[in-house]
């Protein structure tokens, strides 16, 4: 089959309606995934598991318990049998209520004060090691540590026993159970292949596509607010950010401010201008990269061919990308296609071709050279295949879609009726409109799906294929 092409259509941008925040989740899912992680725990022959939590590093134990430790580090630890317990500083003591296990009394607790920040009153407090003994760690214990990354050999000799928590941590689990019977166990919640995490529920699908709304309709906002003069600042209030936790922080990159990752700075809108903006909640992050023009004639000379030489191409081979998405395909097959047609040396993609994406920002990703990995339902998968050239700058279609099979979508129009319909919507437009051949069990989740407008200045001027 000939590779389609792209082209440029003026649209209105559809509207797909907006979400109202689901219900939280009940502590009956919560409990679920106890059972599970004790599953994951028996196959590897782990008699308990420690799993830590700071401000950044909060999703695998806001996963297990509803919890997300606010300033201080938390441990969540867990036996084979029992009610888990959830140790945690001063000020996360009564956020605890944000725990739906905690308020059914299904999660014991301890305020040990060294998580606390620096000066806080520290008396009243068992040592760690005490806690951990009366958990029953000790020397006939294999202790599992999840912290957010784990390693392979090809990284670190002895990568079992590479733990990314505090070392004092780490160290006391190791004085009590002995070095060998301390390991790495994250790979539980964010292996790409069976990561607990990589398999959504039709609730987590549900709260992930209204933080993508979200996203979606607050880069919307600023696309079709941005005006000449006004600075970055001015713009980035166009997202209304509403309170919602973020699952990184926001960036907008404008003038001489212009380091991808960078925030707001006082910088002034102007002609010609490149721009690069992203809203991130948790389970979504969309992200458009572009140019402040309204035609090519706006671009600096050498980069007045942009459209055609560089965003219809990677358009393009993202419209081939989503195409490939479906469950049983090979994460391998996608590394494949980004350094084959867009190769390295002119559109400079260094990070992988897309990413699982959960509570946190980045949770792993079976999308790399040599992966093996098939793709299955439940994965939140987010498009993030980032090009930069000198010349051209960038471009971007990055949005957030799952996976889900028969079952999982039955359960999902079932449960939640009007984020299925919603879902059925986005796919019709890319579809029908966008020319992109969506497999079936592809749900894009952002009001904004595959919408890539290359002239901020002219937004209803948008890429499609043919």
């Amino acid at each position: 089959m000939s590779r389609k092409r792209f082209k440029l259509i003026d649209i209105e941008w559809p509207e797909f309606g907006q979400c109202s925040p689901p219900a939280r989740t009940p502590a009956t899912e919560f409990e679920k995934r106890i059972e599970k992680t004790r599953e994951k725990m028996e196959e590897l022959g782990l008699t308990h598991l420690v799993v830590y939590g700071d401000r950044e590093h909060f999703a695998n134990l806001a996963y297990l318990s509803g919890m997300d430790p606010r300033f201080e580090e938390a441990l969540l630890i867990m036996s084979s049998t029992g009610i888990p317990l959830i140790v945690v500083g001063i000020e996360c003591y009564d956020y605890l209520h944000a725990s739906p296990l905690y308020k059914l009394g299904k999660l014991r607790s301890e305020c040990y004060r060294t998580f606390s920040l620096m000066n806080m009153p520290r008396e009243g407090s068992r040592f760690i090691e005490e806690i951990f003994r009366s958990e029953g760690i000790g020397k006939s214990s294999k202790v599992g540590c999840a912290g957010w990354k784990y390693y392979s050999e090809a990284e670190l000799p002895d990568s079992l026993h590479a733990i990314d928590m505090p070392s004092y941590l780490v160290d006391t689990l190791r004085r009590l159970s002995g070095y060998e019977n301390v390991v790495n166990a994250t790979g539980i919640f964010i292996d790409p292949d069976s990561g607990l995490r990589t398999y959504c529920s039709v609730d987590e699908i549900a709260y992930f596509e209204f933080t993508n709304v979200l996203a979606s309709e607050g880069v919307k906002r600023i696309i079709f607010g941005l005006r000449e003069g006004m600075t970055d600042y001015e713009l980035a209030a166009l997202s209304n950010y509403n309170g919602v936790p973020l699952g990184c922080h926001m960036t907008l990159a404008t003038g001489e401010n212009n380091a991808g990752l960078a925030s707001p700075a006082g910088e002034v809108i102007r002609r010609g201008s490149t721009l690069s903006t992203n809203i991130c909640y948790w389970g979504s992050n969309i992200c458009r990269a572009g140019w402040i023009a309204e035609t090519a004639a706006d671009l600096p000379p050498q980069a007045q061919d942009y459209v055609e030489n560089f965003a219809g191409e990677y358009f393009e081979v993202m419209c081939e990308w989503l195409e490939m998405l479906k469950i049983g395909a090979c994460g391998g097959e996608f590394a494949k296609l980004i350094s084959e047609k867009l190769p390295l040396n002119k559109f400079g993609i260094k990070l992988n071709p897309g990413h699982l994406i959960h509570l946190d920002e980045w949770v792993s990703s079976p999308f790399y050279q040599g992966s093996n990995i098939k793709l299955h339902s439940g994965m939140m998968i987010q498009a993030d295949i980032i090009p930069y050239s000198e010349r051209y700058f960038s471009t971007r279609m990055e949005d957030g879609l799952v996976l889900a099979d028969v079952q999982l979508r039955e359960e999902l129009r079932k449960q939640y009726p009007e984020c299925y319909e919603r879902c059925m919507k986005r796919r019709e437009f890319m579809i029908n409109t966008l020319g992109i051949e969506l497999n079936e069990e592809v749900l894009p989740l952002s009001n904004i799906p595959a919408i890539v407008p290359p002239f901020f200045l002219k937004p209803n001027l948008v890429f499609a294929v043919h």
